[in-house]
């Protein structure tokens, strides 16, 4: 399938990849259509998604099926009256109708906007506001219908609320009890134009309200590489993003990149992660290809992995935040699999990464994507040397890239704010070194000034999650008369160094990080927490623990 849409599908080295990698976009381009439909054509008995729920149940979906149930689900979209450019909320978990609704919308040219079941009445009503939703199509449990029920009457767009169940509340339409007498589907005439919204994510971003991040129907194709390379898949594969559906990191692992490939998605449904149940779970299905963010590898890592037989496992990633080399070395020892990091932002699709013939450096994010025009850049917008800590930036002002997003909707100011004089801030900050690798340093805003150093959050968390103690930490900056900021550690313990939390651990911890790193860095405050306050989406929200330590200090004076 790549080959339809690459000028050149394999790559001897990273020289090659940047020199002949190529892209070619069909006008109209529709991945339901284009990509699902045709591999329906091709290999029509090859498995496309397995999804399996805890209990045991489960369900294999070949392409034939996906065309027939997507089309299906298109036709009963259809007939409750969504059409082309009409928004929809899709509040799924990890159900696989969340899948069959997608690839529906792509079909009827609607938008998607999948969002977490985590959501409040509030977080609902913002977004229906926001984006105007039209229809909502969400699971069947207490608290989900609850608060989309309950955001109703502050959300006037909304018409049509349908629950695949098991709940179907008043109001809600029946997914399964209405779907199956749906007409047979046909292709409206006219569905998208490539410049169309196809898919809308609000970010869960570490401060401010959501914003409204927009793709639109090329976004699939600036995922092969995502899939076909980094991922290293190929049909026979089987896949296993850990992701919930209502954030980016599902698009990035779950739907697009490994369907180019022609890849099987696995899916977990699990309420609440358990790590041996995931490791029982990659054992008893046989995955090959296997992406979590680093933390779901700090917590693989404290289990006992030799208990279960991995030997499926062929390639592994990660993504989300930076990946502390500790854990790199401790799953490598478990698996004999070295983990390929990637970067990207719910923006982009990966802006760099370790790609199959690319030698990782733990820690590292890997080389930039040639899909995009990265570069390095200081305050002042002048270029980097090696080893000097700048902002990733995307260089725009001759082309825009495929998977780059269209912008954040309704808000040209915050737009421009991020994307102006044809360059893309990223708001993160990294350093190059001299073989061209990237290492995260941190947020732009959550760089720390002590003394005159500038200190990145991420080289002090690397040098605590070496030590034995910690499961989790998150580094921030606490105003100091003298030093400005002084370093502080908020750290979740594992279960059996708990009862050791306190002073004497505190210098333990403090030497430690004085003799892993440069002894400047090392936190002066250090805080135990059962722990980490953290976005939707998993990643750490340093601003909270930082404005927990404002109020904190104003209250007591």
């Amino acid at each position: 399938m790549i080959e339809h849409f690459l000028k050149q599908t394999t790559f001897t080295d990273n020289a090659d990849y940047r020199r002949n990698l190529q892209f070619t976009v069909p006008d109209n381009f529709n991945f339901a259509y284009d990509v699902m439909d045709r591999w329906a054509e091709e290999a029509p008995d090859s498995h496309a998604l397995l999804w399996a729920r805890e209990g045991g149940e489960h369900r294999t979906f070949t392409f034939r099926q996906m065309k027939e149930e997507s089309d299906r689900a298109a036709s009963y979209l259809q007939g409750l009256g969504i059409g082309r450019g009409d928004r929809v909320m899709i509040i799924l978990k990890r159900r696989y109708e969340f899948w069959l609704t997608v690839l529906a919308l792509h079909k009827l040219g609607a938008i998607a906007i999948p969002a977490t079941h985590m959501l409040t009445r509030r977080d609902i009503v913002y977004r229906n506001r926001k984006a105007s939703i039209k229809a909502i199509v969400c699971v069947g449990d207490d608290y989900v219908v609850e608060q989309i029920a309950e955001a109703m009457e502050e959300s006037p767009s909304v018409e049509t609320l349908i629950s695949v169940g098991p709940i179907v509340p008043k109001g809600f339409h029946d997914w399964h009890k209405e779907i199956g007498s749906a007409k047979p589907f046909v292709r409206p005439i006219s569905v998208n134009s490539n410049s169309d919204v196809m898919l809308a994510y609000f970010t869960s971003g570490t401060n401010g309200e959501p914003k409204m991040v927009v793709h639109d129907y090329t976004y699939p194709i600036g995922h092969l590489t995502t899939g076909a390379f980094w991922h290293n898949l190929h049909k026979g594969s089987i896949h296993l993003t850990v992701a919930d559906t209502g954030w980016a990191k599902a698009a990035w692992g779950k739907l697009y990149g490994q369907w180019f490939a022609g890849a099987t998605v696995f899916v977990l449904d699990q309420e609440r992660f358990n790590a041996l149940r995931l490791l029982q779970a990659i054992e008893k299905y046989r995955i090959t290809s296997f992406c979590a963010p680093p933390t779901v590898y700090r917590y693989l890592v404290h289990e006992d992995m030799a208990k279960f037989d991995l030997s499926s496992l062929e390639w592994c990633t990660t993504a989300g935040e930076a990946l502390n080399p500790s854990v790199f070395e401790r799953f490598k020892a478990a698996t004999g699999i070295s983990l390929h990091e990637g970067f990207g932002q719910t923006e982009t699709t990966m802006t760099l990464g370790t790609m199959p013939w690319v030698t990782p450096k733990p820690g590292s994010m890997g080389l930039p994507n040639p899909q995009y025009d990265i570069a390095l850049l200081r305050t002042d917008g002048t270029p980097c040397a090696d080893n000097e800590n700048g902002e990733i930036c995307i260089i725009t002002s001759h082309r825009k890239p495929l998977g780059l997003f269209l912008g954040y909707f309704g808000d040209e100011e915050l737009t421009r704010s991020v994307w102006h004089d044809g360059i893309y801030h990223t708001g993160d900050v990294a350093y190059r070194d001299e073989d061209g690798y990237y290492w995260f340093v941190g947020r732009t805003d959550d760089v720390i000034k002590s003394s005159g150093y500038r200190i990145g959050p991420f080289e002090v968390e690397s040098a605590l999650m070496c030590h034995p103690s910690v499961v989790e930490c998150a580094i921030t900056g606490v105003p100091d008369e003298f030093r400005g900021m002084v370093v502080k550690a908020t750290i979740v313990l594992r279960e059996d160094w708990k009862a050791r939390a306190g002073d004497d651990l505190i210098k333990e911890l403090q030497e430690h990080v004085k003799r892993t790193t440069a002894p400047y860095k090392y936190p002066r405050i250090i805080e135990f927490a059962d722990e980490l306050p953290k976005t939707i989406s998993g990643k750490i929200r340093r601003v909270e623990i930082r404005e927990r330590d404002a109020e904190n200090a104003f209250e007591n004076g």
